[in-house]
């Protein structure tokens, strides 16, 4: 049977890097977006032009009832679920903690924590034994940032995705027995779209220095990692932290 694999925030970036490496290794694929449906429509062309099959399904992850429909949809157009990866998140523009806003911080737990914690237990009620399924594997996307703190730019990011790290650690020791496997990967300085959003996108040239590889990584590179926790290949791993960073 064909492995039906949810792939949060997948029109750009590492989520749509992973949806279209996903469908070359024969998943059926849910391409998530929040606003742009026209970038999640391009994967799933994409995915169907080298003969796999996806769907785009539009929804924002920081509210349940969204997250719900998401659910339902993949249930009633691809079937049972095999693969949650929890890769939806925000940043916003760069500055210290002390002029921030209640409403950004609301906004970035919103999607980053609350977005992800919705998604797995929508995951679980579906792949768990302890509801009758048949197991699974969830993919959560972190950050190097949460070991490093992001002083002078996005604490608030770097927080939400320490509570990313702790969820995954937890979660995993919960559902070992049933069936579901749960790791993270984090991510180290990337080049995708969403340096732009934090207002500097040549950040990650800036940034390379810092890197001992001497670089940026790219979004393949990240997706590779997370197609090897969603698959057999890694079926004795769980609840670990894969880090994508260069040797950061």
């Amino acid at each position: 049977m064909t492995k039906v694999m949810l792939i949060t925030g997948a029109s750009r970036g590492i989520g749509a890097a992973t949806a279209r490496l996903a469908g070359e290794q024969g998943y059926a694929v849910a391409v998530n977006s929040c606003r742009n449906a026209n970038a999640a429509n391009s994967v799933v062309a994409d995915i169907e032009a080298s003969g796999g099959v996806a769907i785009a399904v539009q929804g924002d992850v920081a509210r349940e009832a969204d997250v719900l429909r998401i659910f339902e949809t993949v249930d009633e157009k691809l079937g049972t679920l095999s693969v949650l990866v929890n890769n939806a998140g925000i940043l916003e523009t760069q500055m210290r903690l002390d002029e921030m806003s209640a409403a950004r911080i609301d906004r970035v737990f919103g999607v980053n924590v609350r977005g992800s914690f919705l998604c797995a237990r929508e995951a679980v009620r579906r792949m768990s034994t302890r509801y009758g399924g048949k197991g699974g594997a969830i993919v959560n996307l972190t950050s190097k940032a949460s070991r490093i703190g992001s002083p002078n730019e996005f604490i608030d990011y770097a927080a939400s995705k320490g509570a990313i790290d702790t969820m995954t650690l937890g979660l995993a020791k919960e559902v070992a027995a049933e069936g579901i496997r749960v790791n993270a990967v984090a991510a180290g300085l990337i080049t995708t779209d969403i340096h732009i959003a934090a207002g500097e996108p040549g950040r990650p040239e800036r940034m390379k220095g810092a890197i001992p590889m001497q670089r940026a990584g790219t979004a393949d590179e990240v997706a590779k990692a997370i197609l090897w926790l969603a698959g057999d290949d890694a079926s004795y791993t769980t609840g670990s932290i894969v880090e994508v960073t260069g040797g950061r």
